[in-house]
This record gives C-alpha cells, structure tokens and sequence, in this order.
C-alpha cells in the first residue's frame, strides 16, 4: 500500500512557490547582467537567449529567456 505524507498541501504549495520564485529571481539577474553588458557593447544579445529573439525591450527579451529557461527544467 502506498504511503501517504501528514504535510498539509498549503504548505507543500507555499515552498514550490518560494522554489519558483527564488529560481526565477535567480535566472532574471543573470540574464539582465548578460544583456546589459552586450547591450552597451553593440552586439546582437538577443539570439544568444533562448526566447528573446522577437521582443523588442529588454526587460521583456530578459523575461522571455528566463520564462523559455524555467519551461526546460520541469
């Protein structure tokens, strides 16, 4: 028989979100840095982050890469 675990879903639910949140975070920074430094050195940085090819901005190419990064680790 399968056992089952007393740890209420609410809380299981608060620490992915937490997971989720701090990886996202985490990734954000990254790819800004990466960005902003190719940003003021000319280069073409957009084809380098998965995601970000078509998006004009670059908080929203940032965000794109991060989004397409985080749908590879699940």
């Amino acid at each position: 028989m399968a056992s089952t675990s007393n740890v209420p879903l609410q809380g299981v639910l608060k620490n992915d979100s937490k997971t989720y949140l701090a990886i996202f975070a985490v990734g954000f920074v990254v790819f800004m840095f990466i960005a902003l430094v190719a940003q003021t050195l000319g280069w073409q940085w957009r084809s380098w982050l998965p995601g970000a090819e078509g998006v004009k901005s670059v908080t929203g190419g940032v965000k794109a890469a991060v989004y397409t990064f985080m749908s590879h680790l699940t």
